[in-house]
This record gives C-alpha cells, sequence and structure tokens, in this order.
C-alpha cells in the first residue's frame, strides 16, 4: 500500500513540476506580449511604420524594335541559369552517381559545351568535397530558353522531379534578344547597365537615341502587410515603352548585308558601309557597316559610318553641279571648258584630273569625274565671295540635322570660307569632295532628291509608334523640302545615267542587261598624321535605280581595298549594282522576279534556265556563309533541289542561290516546308518556294 502511495506521490510531483514550468514560461509569454504590445508599442509601429513605408522602383517592360513588316528585331525574352544544390535536405547522391553516364551523355549531346567526359567531371566535382561544403548553387549551364529548361527536366535523374532530391534549380532573367542575329546591329543597337544606376538603358543605335520611349516610365511599390507576410504593392503603376516600327526590311537587309560582305571580302577592305533608301519616303531600307574582325577571320558588324562625317571625294560634284543648273551657273552643256593637265586657280597647288584632255564639254563633267571642270564653272560664280557656297548648302537645308533616330549622328563640315586666296582655293577643292566632311547618309539624301524630282526627303529609321503613344510618323523634308526643280533633277538623272552607260563613263564596269543604274563613283585618299596618304583610298558610289524610273537610291563607301578590285565602280559601285540585280531576281523592283516572263533572248542576257550557269558569280565574289551556320553545299545536292528545311531565311536563300535556283518566300523565321519538295529534279533558274515559320 505504502508502494502505491509513493508512485502516486512521484506522479504528482513530476507533474506539479511541469505545471510550474508551463506557468513560469506562460507567465513570461504574457510578460513579453505586454512589453511588445504595451510597454514599447511605440517603437514596434515606428518600426513597422518605417518598413510600410519603403518605397521601390518598378522597373518598366521595354519596348520592341520591329521591321517594317512588324518582325522583331529586338525584344526582352526569359533566360535561364541552370544550378544544383548539393546540399539540397534530401540530396541523393548515389542516384546522381547511378544515372551520372546517361546523364552526361545527354547533356553533351544537347549542349556541346562540355563534351561527356567533361560534363561527367563537373557533375561529380561537388561530391568530393564534405558534405557540408558542397555548393548549394553549382553552375551548370547560362542562358537556356524555356524549352532548354524543359528539356533539362526531362533528363536522367534530374526527371526524378523532386528539387529536393536532385537540387535542380532555375534561376530566370530578362534579356534584350535579336531574332535576327547581327542582321542591321549596328542601327538597331544594344544595351546596358548605366553607371548611374542598375536600369537598363541604350547604349548604342536606335536603343539609346530613342531609350526614353523605348524605356518607358518607371512606377512605385509600397510595402502592405498581408496576414503572412509584407510584400510590395504598387502605387503607380510603371508605364511599358513603346514599341518602335522601323523602316527596315528584312528581306532588304540580308540582301545588302551579304553583298557588301561579299565584296569586302573579295576585295580585302578594312571596312565598309551600305544604305538603300525609298526614294519617294526616305525610308532606309536597309543599313550594314562591315569591318575586318580583329580576332578573327571575316567581317563583322562596325561603327554606323553611316553617320559619321569623311571627305566624300567626286561623289559630292553632283551636289555642285546641282546647285550650278539650279542657279543658271552653267546653261550651255555644250560649252567647252579648257582643263589641260592642270589648273593652278588663285595661285594654289595645281587642280588636275585622272583622265587628261585639253578641254572638256560642261555636260560631261560628271561623266568622266573632271576636277577642272567642276571646279571652272563653281568658281565661275563664287570666285569673289567663296563663303556663298556654304550659304547655298545652309539655304539648301543640307547641314540640318536629320534626326534618323541613328546614334551618334553628325551633321556636315563644310566650312564657311573668306574672300582671300586660301578662301578661294579651299572653294576650289570643297565643290570636288576635298576640304569637307560629309556623312554618307547626307550625300545618299542629295542624289535621292534627283531621283526623286527634286523633293528633298530626310532619311528616316522609324517610321511608326506603338503602345502609350500610337503614331505614324510622316516622311519628313531637309530645308523646304526642294533640293531643286524637276527640271534640274531630270538634267542631273541624264548626266549621272551618262556616267554609267555613257562613252567615257567612270561608271561603265556597272553596266547590265536587267537594271539599268545611275550613279557617281567618288574617290579621296586618306590623311593619316596630318597628311593624304596616297597608297590608302576611301572609294564611293552613290546612285540610284532603275534609272529610268527610280525606285531605291543607294550610298556604298569602301575603305582601302587590298586585293583584286581598286577602283569605286569596281568596289562600290559592285556592291550596288549587286544590290539592285538581286532585288530584280526576287521581284522586289515592281517586276516579275521570273526572269524569262520580263525578258526576251534577245534582250539581254541568258540566265539559268538556258545556260545552267549563274549571272551573279562574277559580280558577287566568293559566297559568304555565315560562321558557324551549317549551310548545305550546292556540291551535296546534285540529286535535285536543296533540302533547305529548318534553316533560317537568311540560310535557306544562300543555300538555294548557290544551287542555281530563284527563291521565293512566305512568313518569317525558319522553313517549314519547300515546293518542290527536297530531291525533285528541277532546272537551274526554277522558282522554289518557302514557307516560313517562327
Amino acid at each position: 500500500m505504502a508502494s502505491k502511495n509513493d508512485n502516486r506521490s512521484n506522479i504528482l510531483f513530476r507533474y506539479a513540476i511541469i505545471v510550474f514550468w508551463i506557468l513560469v514560461l506562460s507567465t513570461a509569454i504574457i510578460v513579453k506580449l505586454s512589453e511588445t504590445t504595451v510597454v514599447n508599442a511605440d517603437k514596434w509601429n515606428e518600426k513597422a511604420n518605417k518598413i510600410l513605408l519603403q518605397t521601390s522602383e518598378i522597373i518598366p517592360p521595354r519596348g520592341n524594335i520591329l521591321a517594317a513588316d512588324g518582325s522583331v528585331l529586338a525584344t526582352n525574352l526569359n533566360f535561364y541559369t541552370a544550378r544544383m544544390d548539393y546540399r539540397a535536405e534530401k540530396f541523393n547522391a548515389a542516384h546522381l552517381r547511378e544515372d551520372i553516364d546517361e546523364l552526361a551523355k545527354q547533356l553533351a549531346a544537347n549542349f556541346p559545351t562540355r563534351n561527356e567526359r567533361q560534363w561527367k567531371r563537373h557533375l561529380l566535382a561537388p561530391l568530393d568535397k564534405m558534405p557540408s561544403k558542397r555548393p548549394r548553387a553549382y553552375k551548370l549551364l547560362s542562358g537556356l530558353s524555356h524549352a532548354d529548361m524543359e528539356l533539362i527536366k526531362t533528363m536522367p535523374y534530374f526527371k526524378r522531379g523532386n528539387r529536393n532530391r536532385t537540387g535542380l534549380t532555375f534561376e530566370q532573367y530578362m534579356k534584350r534578344f535579336n531574332p535576327y542575329g547581327n542582321m542591321a546591329r549596328r542601327s538597331i543597337g544594344g544595351v546596358g547597365e548605366t553607371t548611374e544606376s542598375r536600369e537598363i538603358h541604350g547604349i548604342s543605335g536606335l536603343e539609346k537615341a530613342l531609350d526614353s520611349l523605348l524605356y518607358g516610365r518607371a512606377g512605385t511599390a509600397r510595402k502592405i502587410a498581408l496576414t503572412k507576410k509584407i510584400t510590395d504593392s504598387p502605387v503607380v503603376p510603371a508605364v511599358p515603352g513603346c514599341d518602335i516600327v522601323t523602316t527596315i526590311d528584312i528581306n532588304m537587309q540580308d540582301i545588302v548585308e551579304n553583298e557588301l560582305n561579299n565584296v569586302l571580302d573579295s576585295c580585302g577592305a578594312e571596312w565598309g558601309v551600305a544604305v538603300l533608301m525609298d526614294v519617294k519616303t526616305g525610308d532606309i531600307k536597309a543599313i550594314s557597316n562591315l569591318e575586318l574582325n580583329p580576332r578573327g577571320p571575316g567581317y563583322i558588324e562596325a561603327r554606323n559610318r553611316a553617320v559619321m562625317g569623311y571627305e566624300p571625294g567626286s561623289v559630292v560634284k553632283t551636289l555642285s553641279m546641282m546647285i550650278a543648273v539650279e542657279d543658271g551657273v552653267i546653261t550651255d552643256f555644250d560649252e567647252m571648258l579648257p582643263t589641260g593637265s592642270g589648273w593652278a586657280y588663285a595661285g594654289g597647288r595645281p587642280i588636275t584630273d585622272a583622265h587628261y584632255s585639253a578641254a572638256i564639254r560642261a555636260g560631261d563633267v560628271l561623266e568622266q569625274s573632271s576636277n577642272i571642270g567642276m571646279a571652272r564653272i563653281m568658281t565661275r560664280k563664287y570666285d569673289e565671295h567663296p563663303g556663298g557656297f556654304y550659304s547655298r548648302l545652309k539655304e539648301l537645308g543640307f547641314l540640318d540635322p536629320m534626326n534618323t533616330g541613328i546614334a551618334g549622328e553628325v551633321p556636315p563640315r563644310i566650312d564657311s570660307v573668306a574672300a582671300d586666296r586660301g578662301g578661294r582655293i579651299a572653294l576650289s577643292r570643297q565643290c570636288y569632295g576635298y576640304a569637307t566632311e560629309i556623312p554618307p547618309l547626307y550625300t545618299l539624301a542629295i542624289y535621292n532628291a534627283i531621283a526623286n524630282d527634286g523633293v528633298f526627303v530626310k532619311p528616316r529609321l522609324v517610321k511608326e509608334l506603338r503602345g502609350t503613344i500610337d503614331s505614324v510618323l510622316p516622311p519628313a523634308y531637309m530645308g523646304n523640302g526642294k533640293a531643286c526643280s524637276p527640271k534640274t533633277a531630270k538634267i542631273l538623272r541624264e548626266m549621272l545615267t551618262n556616267v554609267v552607260w555613257g562613252e567615257h563613263g567612270t561608271g561603265r564596269f556597272l553596266r547590265n542587261g536587267v537594271v539599268r543604274i545611275a550613279g557617281k563613283t567618288g574617290t579621296c585618299y586618306m590623311i593619316e598624321n596630318g597628311a593624304y596618304n596616297t597608297s590608302k583610298k576611301r572609294l564611293a558610289f552613290c546612285g540610284f535605280f532603275p534609272a529610268e524610273s527610280p525606285k531605291y537610291s543607294c550610298m556604298v563607301l569602301t575603305c582601302h581595298p587590298t586585293k583584286n578590285f581598286f577602283g569605286a565602280a569596281t568596289t562600290s559601285g559592285q556592291v550596288l549594282r549587286n544590290i539592285a540585280m538581286k532585288l530584280y531576281s526576287r521581284g522586289l523592283l515592281g517586276n516579275s522576279s521570273e526572269y524569262a516572263s520580263s525578258m526576251s533572248s534577245s534582250d539581254g542576257p541568258t540566265f539559268y534556265a538556258t545556260r545552267g550557269e549563274d549571272p551573279f558569280k562574277k559580280l558577287r565574289g566568293p559566297l559568304a556563309i555565315p560562321k558557324g551556320k551549317n549551310i548545305k553545299s550546292p556540291s551535296a545536292v546534285r540529286s535535285g533541289v536543296p533540302d533547305v528545311r529548318g534553316l533560317s531565311v537568311r540560310e535557306a536563300v544562300v543555300t538555294l542561290e548557290s544551287a542555281g535556283y530563284n527563291v521565293k518566300f512566305t512568313g518569317s523565321g525558319f522553313v517549314h516546308t519547300q515546293s518542290p519538295s527536297p530531291g525533285t529534279l528541277a532546272g537551274r533558274g526554277a522558282v522554289i518556294n518557302l514557307a516560313l515559320t517562327r
């Protein structure tokens, strides 16, 4: 009996101890609660208010940059970085070792940044460490698309699903993406963090010039208390950036880039720039800037030299002649101007011509590119007031900013000179392209005005804004909108046509039986260490086509060719000619793209269907294949039409045209279907129809 009482006493004693500590703990909680909610209430309320009053910036979604047809040139996309947590709660190292061979094999097949052996070593390396020292965010891959992320989740070991067992995690981040790669890359531009903050803003090209529109307007958020947590709540919503619709035509951009690259590669030039513009609207349909790759073979997108100032050489004679005709300085085009071996105007160094003749007809000055003839005409009016030439250009609107939307744009530098010997000498040089700095885009604008019956439209790269501001931008004009009268423009068009088609034209190399080209050659020595280096030249050709009814104007500038071609017509002019002929071949000049339907055998050269050879082969030089692209070789498709399904439009067109076929396509992105089907026996010159999808 005593034993039972003792057990009961022990149990009650233990219960008493437990109750005592429960009461102590409860008292402590009540005291602490009272202290927090009553005694120190003001302190905690103040702290809470500080947190709730905090605001943060909401970064707005950046607007897209679109081509003229709505194709995306630059956009924001989500990318992912794959990591592994080797200290995850239930990380199973045994399963990883079990699946490592197959996992490494699949990773190597789909992500060949490492081979199978390297992947295996990379994945197992953290297991050599103590469990407590293994990494928690071990990097596997970055720059992954959503499809890549889903693919990794299906691989051996990772497909076990539970991230606490596999350790697989993905970090999402936003990145500016250019679906067409380097196409028009410098004109589109790039983005990056600013020095002032970590905000992403434009740092070059359209991204920079139109940053305020693309960036939008940042919003603000304030902390709010929910049942289980404090979170951000928008106070002022962010305003998304506008989408910018450019004037770029994807098809034409592809042609211009390829033809510029081909000729630069053929002549070994340092760099080149080409701009293609719609005559009526001033829309820049294509713009390409290429320079030698300093880190490897081939050419890469370079600085946007289309808006940088250079001595233009003889292409500026067209501007001088336009003023002379418009102002009545020259009215008799049969007048003979004495030239001889040189002309020492105003006691300066004699002006010379590349081709010696005793005299030249005034109407042939552009055709034969006579420096002396041009100087004699212009000094006839401005001899006593050389600064009048500058004033005339200013009145014309030629010195006004264009505001094309291209970052880095500068106006021409043409000095206003005094009426002394030095000023007169400077005038005589300025009128044929020296002692000036004129961006290629300004030169192009003058030729475009001549092609456009004197209407002086501004080149532009932006035609529409979409978003919070919806606005279609109409064509704008330089000066008062008139460079010259329609009559003067017609006279100049005839002169420029003679540069190519005249008996003594400096652009005779550009003759062809497909597209009639008009334009002007220009050569200028490069300045190095304050003096002209006669061994280095910049070679220009500026013109328009078709000459009889101009649709597009084009300016090409080539710097320092080192092999094969050394003249303005054979370098820059060849680029323009190849562009014109390729536009014709694709039916982009208002013509049928099938040669046979638009020309008889007696009208001009015979094409693929009858001779089985590519008429562009000699014109475009070696075929430029984008680095790293798996383009099918024409020699590998002798059994019929090449299979281009799955290739990008650029790769498909290069493959088919180099195999001797014409190409038509609809849509954008990659080839989904083709007709005739791959392997079909089709004669060279046949049209291959492609359906594209993204």
